[in-house]
């Protein structure tokens, strides 16, 4: 009897808990808790996807390694595809349709066109099934999820200077002798890869919450092809033709079209300066920051609803 008077009596003379009175957020501050997946702020974020760079490259690497392993001819299908690509929108085109008419250099003109369409065209693909196809990675690892959609176009890249050194063969066999000029391929590829990694990011978030997206995405590229003049030339098929004014400004405003003129101004002699769009640079540079910001912003917003649910 004693005893349990004594054990009331400490009991009611103990202080009361400092966490008395604390809502879960206030006793996580307290201690220092984060909540576990939470959004880190944008700069954090950034630095994350620094510090894991090496992870980027080195995920693309394999990727592009292993994309054509089962293959008997391996890595030759880098530059076979867009080759065969090439060849069957010359015959149609270029010798059935006779786009090829007015357009000095065509072989090198559509080559060319082909090659980097290809590279924007396998970017938007892979980037809109970089979170929905990769779930088992995404699930098991904490990593900033960025690093997917980023990797698929780096790979893309690399995949298109394997191309590139093709290229460089079918524009010197056709008699294209390289220039100073040449050199501006470089900027333009490095504005294209902004561009294309934006664009990516952007689709990788609507790929994770609608992965039936993946089997709309082949029209809407294909669609897109056939209006940034990759088998053509825009101002001769607009030419004497009764278009509204909307629609040439978009046709000459479209990325895709910007980026292909650029490097058809740097590696074909005939394309001059005449046949660019009116501040063809400030295009470039202009869709390069917009989709390139705009795509990484969306991105990191749903950054924390990556492979749950």
């Amino acid at each position: 009897m004693s005893e349990t008077t004594h054990d009331s009596a400490v009991a009611m003379s103990a202080p009361p808990s400092s966490d008395e009175g604390l809502t879960p957020a206030q006793r996580a501050q307290k201690y220092g808790l984060s909540q576990s997946g939470a959004r880190p702020s944008l700069p954090a974020y950034v630095r994350q996807l620094w510090d894991r760079r090496h992870f980027i490259s080195a995920f693309a690497s394999a990727k592009l390694t292993a994309q054509y392993s089962q293959a008997k001819l391996g890595q030759v299908w880098q530059v076979a595809t867009p080759l065969l690509n090439a060849a069957v929108y010359y015959l149609i085109f270029g010798v059935l349709i006779g786009t090829s008419r007015g357009v000095p250099d065509f072989v090198p003109f559509l080559v060319t066109g082909v090659f980097i369409f290809t590279f924007t065209q396998s970017s938007v693909m892979a980037g809109t099934r970089a979170i929905s196809g990769n779930l088992g990675l995404v699930r098991a690892l904490h990593f900033p999820r960025a690093c997917l959609p980023i990797s698929f176009c780096l790979m893309q890249l690399q995949q298109l200077l394997f191309s590139m050194g093709v290229l460089v063969i079918i524009l010197l066999g056709f008699g294209q002798i390289p220039t100073w000029s040449w050199l501006l391929a470089l900027p333009a590829l490095a504005l294209q890869f902004l561009f294309n990694t934006g664009l990516a990011m952007v689709m990788a978030r609507l790929g994770a919450k609608t992965p039936d997206l993946a089997q709309l995405m082949p029209f809407i590229m294909r669609t897109w092809m056939y209006a940034s003049g990759v088998m053509f030339s825009i101002d001769l098929i607009l030419k004497g033709k009764h278009v509204p004014q909307f629609v040439e400004v978009l046709l000459n405003a479209n990325p895709a079209a910007v980026y292909i003129d650029l490097m058809r101004f740097a590696l074909i002699d005939s394309f001059t300066s005449a046949k660019l769009p009116p501040h063809v640079w400030a295009f470039a540079g202009g869709w390069a920051l917009l989709m390139g910001v705009v795509g990484f912003v969306y991105f990191w917003k749903a950054e924390e609803r990556y492979g749950r649910g």
